[in-house]
């Protein structure tokens, strides 16, 4: 853990992306937290649900996304990445790969990641601008989606991009309270410009690029 490389930040601001090309380009293994959180922690999810006798099944999408507001939306995500940044911890302390490992993720939050690193440059976050998520939402399909289908599609989007921000807002005020560098993406530059400036920060860290 003392030697990972932590991207962090708000969603949809190239951290997959820029992990997949550091990875090609150094030989480094890349950990996506949403892949496994999606998929791996569910187990986990549900384990810990019949633990503290709540309702195993998932929330209402309506209830998730429509009947509710930003604020709290924003309120129970920052709440549960504690809970899920020890799942994280699990897979990473599993992880063989003998090789450094960068790894990338919106619940890589710089308050849970600074008691492992001794620099604040082993970490980094990317922050999308509003107008460069807005421009997602208009052209990349996969950007609108929610994954359930909703009674009020526009005010659940609403809802999702406001949430964004504000977690994406909480990200750029800890990392700025703890020295941690923020990267801002407004699609001026493409990502492969954004993960050289990422590769420049982690410098000290990174082996040199592999050939070819």
């Amino acid at each position: 853990m003392r030697h990972a490389l932590w991207i962090g930040g708000g969603q949809w601001a190239g951290k997959s992306t820029v992990a997949r090309l550091l990875a090609h380009r150094y030989g480094v293994t890349a950990y996506h937290y949403d892949r496994h959180d999606a998929r791996a922690h569910q187990d986990r999810r549900i384990a810990r649900r019949v633990r503290l006798d709540e309702p195993i099944a998932d929330p209402d999408p309506d209830a998730v996304w429509v009947d509710t507001t930003p604020e709290r939306m924003a309120a129970d995500t920052l709440a549960g990445f504690p809970i899920r940044f020890e799942w994280v911890l699990d897979d990473l302390r599993a992880l063989a790969s003998g090789r450094p490992i960068i790894a990338e993720g919106w619940g890589l939050r710089p308050e849970l990641i600074a008691p492992f690193i001794n620099s604040p440059r082993r970490m980094v976050i990317l922050v999308p601008t509003p107008e460069f998520r807005l421009h997602q939402l208009r052209t990349l399909p996969r950007a609108t989606t929610l994954g359930h289908p909703v009674s009020d599609p526009d005010r659940a989007q609403r809802n999702r991009l406001e949430r964004d921000r504000l977690v994406a807002d909480d990200a750029v005020r800890t990392a700025n309270e703890l020295g941690i560098q923020m990267i801002e993406v407004d699609g001026s530059r493409d990502v492969a410009c954004i993960a050289a400036d990422v590769a420049d920060h982690f410098r000290p860290y990174l082996p040199p690029p592999e050939a070819g």
